[in-house]
């Protein structure tokens, strides 16, 4: 028994000697000391918390190479691995975790639309909400700043640039034709519902170098990646009906979308200026299957719409007018891949395909074009750490149109096939919470000019405090000129823009604030010598031009309760000579001031939700023959009113109300002049004006959920 007593005592004093005891100290990069951070041996309960010095101590009876683990929130965690002469008196420093949310975040020229997004100027419920907008998500954003009223065109028209310098992509892949047509002076709408979209970015200059062939913004559409549930929506409206349905299984689901617009009963009721043989009439369907794998997800995205409309369109230089007559067909296919390859590695692949046809009659004359359009597109991501991403793909477009015109006994077919194949990588480079830099190069090889154009491109973000920050953004962008262009000559260069922007972003609680000033130049742009491109047209890649200006947003939904509210204002100077311009002018789609006011208030005793927007623009210009000036003549300014009301008859029915332009102000977006004088030697005009001063929108619309809570709310 006394050796049993003496062995016990032995190995219990064994057991204390090998007890280690394990201290330090841990502190961040600016050496101040981290208060309540968790320091332990990985695979233990041996450890302590740091106290208001940041020390710690604490005993352990592990001896061989043990895992220090010390941890704190906002920090990154740090593994340390103990040699038996480190148990002691250790300093350690941990690093800011870059992943937080108050990390700095690259935004010069960006808007965010999306509820995982770090900072969103707008969420997918704005896009659809704002009551000019009419459910289209180009509607919306022409809120922004940055972007020009062109009302009688409905596209994006960004910073001083075209409405073709602007490009789409839905999950990554380019959309080659987003507008619907239109008649002339009634804007067109975006081809694709913003129902099966949650994410929506738009940038107005210094994008990542992933994207390219455009000059001034792209909009990138990402479909839902997982809905939650199983819902059908039905549409009733006073300009059609829709249904959409989504089917959802284990690691699957099904969404589409379908509507059919018919404006016949609508203009019997409220006539508008055009004379309509057949009234617009469209048919459009969507649909997204999404299968879960075990290391990504694949998406599966198919749109087609079709329209027709016939009118007798005015023309001063016609006495009975011009009778136009269109058919249009558009189909859209859009696979895309994303997963992760391995250890910190990801890939995102995909293609889409693009089929139009447009059959125009106008008068005797009659055009058909055909375009078939693909793109392809592999991208890698390496993940080193937190700090350090690399992004780097490549990608190839195939654009092959081909159009025929005959007008009596003339035929004419005319074409082009335009392969552009292009790299990209670029670095993102997060030194700390406070400062990020991104660093990018992009290389086009066109195959329709033989040439290859890189395209350097760098962002740096530094954060000037707790809410705000500044952001700068540099860039070159290259395009081939549009389809009117290349179908007659291919001969030319790409176009050429440069972008310098500099911003500052302020958030806090439901308020934000953004300022941008940039300035942006343009080389090798498309000059021909007639009135429009024709065949017979010279055309030469040697314009040029620039656009400069100051951009603000500031929006608010937390001052007043209820109350959500953004208010916008774009100031541009901005001067170009191209297509036929025989010197440097502001171009007729440009206006210097833009203003948008947008307003959403709940109503919980009404059950409703009312919305206003208000848009100015200054005039635009315009040229009269009268005088000796080029461009030189303004219309006068821009001004709509438009409110919304959405009524909840109950939980799942929506009753929705809308009218633009309330106030009824007689815009002017140019004037058509003569093209000889009369007999006093002046050239007579007509104002261009739209097509109906007021548009009445009223729908019903009723959701079969799952969730009892599910609506259409968020979709009006």
């Amino acid at each position: 028994m006394r050796k049993f007593i003496f062995y016990c005592i032995c190995f219990l004093v064994g057991q204390v000697h090998a007890q280690s005891t394990v201290s330090g100290k841990v502190i961040d990069v600016k050496k101040q000391a981290i208060v309540g951070a968790n320091v332990y041996i990985l695979g233990t309960y041996d450890g302590a918390t740091t106290n208001a010095k940041g020390e710690f101590s604490f005993t352990t009876s592990v001896q061989k190479a043990p895992v220090l683990v010390i941890s704190f929130l906002s920090y990154e965690t740090k593994n340390i691995t103990l040699k038996p002469s480190q148990f002691q008196n250790l300093k350690i420093i941990l690093r800011e975790d870059v992943q937080s949310l108050d990390t700095v975040v690259v935004s010069a020229g960006t808007f965010e639309a999306n509820d995982n997004s770090k900072v969103s100027v707008l969420k997918p419920l704005d896009v659809v909400t704002t009551a000019s907008a009419l459910g289209d998500f180009v509607g919306a954003l022409q809120t922004l700043p940055g972007t020009s009223n062109v009302a009688e065109d409905g596209r994006l028209f960004v910073r001083g640039g075209t409405a073709d310098e602007t490009q789409v992509f839905i999950d990554g892949i380019r959309v080659f034709t987003p507008y619907s047509p239109s008649a002339n002076n009634t804007p067109t709408r975006g081809r694709y519902s913003p129902f099966l979209f949650d994410g929506i970015t738009f940038s107005t200059g210094g994008y990542a170098s992933e994207y390219g062939q455009a000059l001034s913004s792209v909009l990138l559409l990402n479909t839902i990646n997982e809905p939650t549930y199983k819902k059908t929506d039905i549409s009733l409206m006073s300009i059609g009906f829709g249904i959409g349905h989504t089917e959802k299984w284990e690691k699957s689901s099904l969404s589409f979308n379908t509507s059919y617009v018919n404006l016949a009963p609508y203009l019997k009721v409220f006539k508008d200026k055009n004379d309509w043989e057949t009234p617009y009439v469209s048919a459009q369907g969507e649909t997204v299957f999404r299968q879960q794998l075990d290391q990504g997800l694949l998406k599966i995205y198919a749109a087609f719409d079709t329209s027709k409309f016939q009118l007798q369109q005015d023309d001063i230089n016609a006495e009975e007018g011009i009778d136009f007559k269109l058919n249009n067909q558009n189909v859209y296919l859009n696979t895309s891949y994303k997963g992760v390859l391995g250890k910190q590695w990801g890939i995102t692949t995909g293609l889409s395909y693009t089929y139009a046809k447009d059959k125009i009659w106008i008068d005797a004359q009659h055009i058909e074009g055909t375009e078939h359009a693909v793109h392809l597109k592999l991208k890698l991501k390496k993940r080193f750490n937190n700090r350090v991403k690399l992004n780097f793909g490549v990608e190839h477009f195939i654009t092959d149109f081909k159009e025929r015109f005959q007008a009596e006994s003339t035929l004419v077919n005319y074409g082009y096939r335009n392969p552009i194949t292009a790299g990209f990588a670029e670095f993102d480079l997060i030194y700390s919470k406070d400062l990020a830099l991104k660093v990018g190069l992009r290389s086009d090889y066109s195959g329709i000019f033989k040439t290859i154009e890189v395209a350097p491109r760098a962002a740096i973000a530094y954060k000037t405090s707790k809410n705000g920050q500044v952001s700068l953004a540099y860039g070159h962008f290259y395009q081939n000129p549009s389809r009117n262009i290349l179908k007659f000559e291919q001969d030319l260069k790409a176009q050429k823009a440069s972008h310098y922007i500099l911003n500052y972003q302020y958030t806090n609680q439901g308020r934000i604030f953004r300022a941008e000033v940039y300035n942006k130049t343009y080389d090798h742009l498309v000059k021909y010598n007639t009135e429009s491109p024709e065949y017979f047209s010279a055309f030469e890649s040697s314009g040029e031009g620039y656009a400069q200006g100051l951009d603000l947003f500031w929006r608010d939904n937390t001052s007043v309760p209820r109350l959500d509210y953004w208010l916008s204002y774009s100031y541009l100077d901005t001067k170009r000579e191209f297509n036929n311009y025989n010197t440097k002018v502001q171009p007729s789609f440009a206006t210097t001031h833009n203003l948008s006011v947008v307003g959403k208030y709940w109503i919980a005793s009404w059950k409703s939700q009312i919305g206003a927007a208000y848009s100015m623009a200054s005039g635009r210009p315009y040229t009269n023959p009268n005088t000796s000036g080029i461009l030189d003549q303004r219309t006068k300014g821009f001004h709509s009113l438009s409110l919304n009301w959405s009524y909840l008859l109950d939980q799942q029915k929506i009753l929705y109300c809308s009218v633009n332009n309330v106030l009824n102000f007689k815009n002017v977006y140019g004037y058509q002049y003569a093209d000889v004088p009369n007999q006093n030697g002046v050239y007579t005009s007509r104002a261009l004006t739209p097509a109906s001063d007021q548009f009445f929108f009223v729908g019903f619309f009723w959701t079969l959920s799952s969730d009892p809570n599910d609506n259409q709310l968020n979709s009006l």
